[in-house]
């Protein structure tokens, strides 16, 4: 049970320093398939097609270092 207790400690961190870049640099480059709307008064991104991907590459990530 602290394994998982580590492991969602290690996310948390990982989700913050990504909060912080994506805060700092807005202008970093989005891929096709994230959500863009930017209206007058309404400015909202929904990075779907990045979260896809660092899923699966932490999802690989994980797998191949528990073994």
């Amino acid at each position: 049970m602290q394994d998982l207790g580590k492991i969602f400690w290690l996310l948390s961190l990982i989700f913050l320093v990504l909060g912080l870049v994506f805060n700092i640099m807005p202008n970093l480059p989005k891929i096709p398939g994230d959500i863009y709307i930017n209206k007058p008064g309404l400015k909202i991104y929904i990075p779907f097609m990045s979260s896809i991907i660092i899923s699966v590459l932490l999802t690989l990530f994980f797998n191949f270092f528990r073994k």
